[in-house]
């Protein structure tokens, strides 16, 4: 089985993943998620490589998953784990060089129509509420810098949640046709499905691990 390495996106914790962990664990995958340094201004994205490289060890047979923002970082983490995978779930996909400011308008994103609160729709109120109860401060001088990585040679996986808003369905099947070059996995729940539909996103992962690492 496989070692799924579990990234949240800006502003946001490791609790993102905490109803997926379980699903994965019960599949009999390990799990490995870790708050990422955001609310450092002089973090990198190679110090947020770095924080969760050191909680993964020497873990084998790991797939790194990234969701939204954390789309920067994963790739980043596959490449210094030699991963056997890689998953951007409802996330950003950058290329080499761009700029987090430039991903908005290079993706087209910048025109779409996104709703006033666009993250957590499908979320149960009371699981909203703690999301929003560990909102951090988002920092990140690296954000201004252009992105120091590449899509690692690995078998890849962009899911798309068909109910979210902030980055709509047809928006994220142009992203990961043009910048992954592969059909996307569709699923149910919103922006944050790993906590509106958290048994679709384990479900979708343990397929791809399935059919990557095997038993």
């Amino acid at each position: 089985m496989a070692v799924f390495v579990l990234i949240h996106g800006g502003g946001s914790t490791a609790w993102d993943w905490h109803l997926v962990s379980p699903l994965l664990e019960a599949s009999g995958h390990g799990v490995v998620a870790v708050d990422l340094p955001i609310e450092d201004v002089d973090a990198r994205l190679e110090d947020y490589t770095r924080a969760v490289t050191e909680a993964v060890g020497d873990a084998q047979h790991t797939i790194v998953v990234g969701h939204s923002l954390g789309g920067f970082t994963a790739p980043l983490v596959c490449e210094e784990l030699r991963s056997d995978g890689l998953v951007y779930l409802s996330a950003m996909i950058p290329m080499p060089g761009e700029t987090f400011g430039d991903w908005w308008t290079n993706t087209g994103h910048d025109r779409e129509a996104i709703p006033e609160e666009p993250y957590f729709n499908l979320v149960p109120e009371d699981l909203a509420r703690q999301a929003t109860d560990r909102e951090r401060d988002q920092q990140g001088a690296w954000m201004s810098g252009p992105w120091p990585g590449k899509h690692p040679d690995v078998p890849t996986l962009g899911i798309l949640c068909r109910d979210d808003l902030f980055f709509p369905p047809s928006f994220m099947r142009r992203q990961i046709r043009d910048r992954l070059g592969i059909e996307p996995v569709e699923i149910p729940g919103g922006h944050y499905a790993t906590l509106s539909n958290p048994g679709a996103v384990a479900a979708a992962l343990d397929h791809f691990a399935q059919r990557i690492v095997g038993s």
